[in-house]
């Protein structure tokens, strides 16, 4: 109540409503060590109802966590490490972002889904290293969102048995009592998901949240849902239950008679030294960590490959060798000049570097064939098969999303999944949080424009490249041919700062000749592909399957006499990162005559050609029809981009 008064602004009621629930659950069964919160194994704890962020702020204080009491009393202040919603920082004990309702869920499943997988490719008899559990809180509007169900089945599929989620049944939201507008039988939906439900637990009764904990970590097999129904604002005489309790202050006057209903009479932000040391964990949290660290140096000892391999991964770090190898291929890719579908080399990539990176585990929401994402040494991850480096999602992708978000931000995992660039904007807002919370997941997006041909336009992407590369702290990468795909899977798996988006053709593209040193150049985002031996008096820019179309057309170009300059530029968002000078030899202020390709739209390429430059794009959805047709009608042709470079050149 007190800091969210003292900011004017939050949530008090589902804090006031859970706080019996978290009392029992951090204090007695949670397996946590506030004075190393990256201990690997320790429990996971999401809080997907963010908005209750308060009440995560008191248990990481309270419990010996580096928050302190002037980080509460600047609750949604400017720089403090108490956000309006949690934020992910591993250092102070916060496991993820939260706030968009629902992903809290999925980034839980994805935690307990890394949890199973890395025990069952480690763990041996008498050595449990990774044996952990994941615990979830929801309030109504988790469920409510259209993820709740995408995640849940699928860990219902996956009978993620360490997977707890508590539910916040208090049956009040911002527009007040939720029976008018959310009236599922909830404990039957994820009982029908095949999960194990306990309903009808009462949230107040420490006694009843301790028996339903332990009975759901008892029930192996199956993730767990407790059902708590309680009262949003507990203890406010005045205003419990009431949906002026979600997302306003409480109020001086009700926070008074708060105190004097709970008897609580001490001034805010004071905590009684007794309570102080009955709350911190830090003493219990060591003499756990010790002892899993005693078990981790048996296990060093019986099998020092896996402990080591294990410590490379939970580290972040990749073999010794990874770049080496990865350069060596993109080197032999150009030297073998094959004319593939980007998507294809996608493929040939993730065959090359799959066999040799034990944390890379992907996916696709369905499109398995189409997205190109299982590779030779994939092995399909089941209940059967825990250990497993492929996830079949289902049409899921939104839910994928957020539960690869989990996979990274549990450690371990080098994270990918796939379906048509199209359906990003299902996902959109759990690739936002991907970046973020600078998680280094991998997107593979193919049948990247009207390209992909006779499925129409509800198919063929025409905004969503751009859309991609505005989220700030991401990658976009749209390469031209198997050298570039190459280049740009191994910056992104490299990329452990944000994600990487994989922009990919549905159809065949030309292979593109390189020098050595070019070749070297793709990683630096955009880089000049073909030079005219002198200054350039034009430059044409494009990414993916243009840049075979564009460069036929300078080639021309220059065959007449011309001087003109093709840049690929497979990663706007990388190469805006190079330092003045390396942009400057790419795409020189002098040179003001340029031309754009890319079969998007146009308004991105205005930043690099400027007022006076032409664009080849489209602004427009695109029709069903053979992708030569769609190309020839829409002017992505030599000849198009020929006329654009010699308007350009006309001035």
């Amino acid at each position: 109540m007190d800091a969210v008064q003292k900011a004017k602004s939050g949530h008090p009621g589902a804090p006031m409503g859970m706080a019996d629930i978290a009392e029992v659950l951090w204090r007695d069964v949670l397996k946590h060590n506030p004075s190393n919160p990256n201990w690997w194994d320790r429990d996971r704890f999401v809080l997907s109802n963010g908005h209750a962020s308060m009440l995560l702020y008191s248990l990481l204080h309270l419990t010996g966590y580096p928050l302190s009491l002037d980080d509460l009393r600047n609750f949604r202040q400017f720089g403090s490490k108490t956000p309006g919603h949690p934020e992910r920082d591993t250092r102070i004990g916060i496991e993820t972002t939260t706030g968009p309702l629902g992903q809290g869920l999925g980034n839980a499943v994805g935690m307990a889904l890394a949890e199973r997988a890395l025990a069952a490719t480690y763990n041996r008899p008498g050595h449990l290293v990774i044996d952990h559990r994941t615990y979830a809180f929801c309030g109504d509007g988790c469920l409510m969102e259209g993820i709740s169900h995408e995640v849940a089945s699928f860990a219902g599929a996956q009978r993620l048995g360490k997977l707890i989620v508590i539910y916040d049944d208090n049956g009040i939201s911002i527009d007040g009592k939720v029976r008018g507008w959310f009236a599922d039988d909830t404990a039957m939906r994820f009982e029908a998901y095949g999960w194990h439900v306990l309903p009808r637990v009462d949230g107040h009764d420490s006694g009843a949240i301790s028996a339903a904990l332990a009975a759901a970590t008892a029930a192996d097999g199956r993730p767990s849902l407790i059902c708590c129904q309680t009262v949003i604002g507990w203890g406010a005489p005045n205003k419990q239950g009431s949906a002026s309790m979600h997302g306003e202050p409480v109020g001086a006057d009700e926070i008074a008679a708060t105190r004097a209903n709970l008897g609580w009479t001490l001034p805010p932000f004071e905590i009684p030294d007794d309570i102080r040391a009955a709350w911190d964990l830090r003493a219990k949290g060591e003499r756990a960590e010790r002892q899993w660290r005693g078990q981790w140096e048996a296990y060093a000892a019986a099998y020092p490959e896996l402990a080591a391999e294990l410590a490379r991964r939970m580290s972040g770090e990749l073999p010794d060798g990874f770049a080496r190898g990865a350069h060596a291929y993109a080197a032999r890719m150009q030297v073998d000049g094959a004319a593939l579908a980007t998507r294809q080399s996608s493929q040939g990539a993730l065959n090359e570097f799959g066999p040799g990176l034990a944390e890379l585990i992907g996916g696709s929401a369905d499109l398995t064939p189409s997205n190109g994402t299982l590779r030779k040494d994939s092995v399909v991850l089941t209940p059967d098969r825990p250990a497993g480096n492929y996830v079949h999602f289902g049409v899921r992708e939104f839910g994928m999303s957020a539960i690869l978000n989990g996979i990274a931000a549990h450690g371990g995992f080098v994270p990918y999944g796939g379906t048509f660039l199209t359906f990003s904007d299902y996902a959109r807002n759990a690739v936002r949080m991907s970046a973020l919370m600078r998680l280094g997941v991998v997107y593979v997006y193919t049948h990247d424009s009207i390209g992909l041909g006779e499925d129409g336009p509800t198919h063929q992407p025409i905004e969503h490249i751009a859309s991609l590369r505005i989220i700030p702290q991401t990658d976009v990468w749209r390469p031209c041919d198997a050298v570039e795909t190459a280049t740009a899977w191994r910056v992104a798996i490299e990329n452990r700062s944000g994600p990487t988006c994989l922009v990919l053709t549905r159809q065949a593209v030309a292979h593109q000749a390189r020098s050595a040193a070019q070749v070297a150049a793709i990683a630096r985002g955009g880089y000049v592909l073909i030079d005219c031996g002198a200054a350039p008096e034009a430059i044409v820019i494009a990414t993916g399957s243009e840049v075979g179309i564009a460069a036929e057309a300078v080639r021309a170009a220059n065959a007449r006499g011309r001087r003109v300059r093709l840049v690929s530029m497979p990663s706007t968002n990388t190469f805006e990162r190079q330092d003045d000078a390396y942009k400057q030899g790419v795409l020189p202020d002098a040179v003001a005559a340029r031309v754009a390709v890319e079969a998007g739209v146009r308004e991105p390429w205005w930043r690099y050609v400027g007022i006076k430059g032409r664009i080849v794009g489209i602004d427009h959805f695109g029709e069903s029809a053979p992708a030569k047709d769609l190309f020839q009608h829409y002017g992505f042709t030599a000849e198009h981009v020929g006329k654009a470079v010699d308007a350009v050149l006309a001035g």
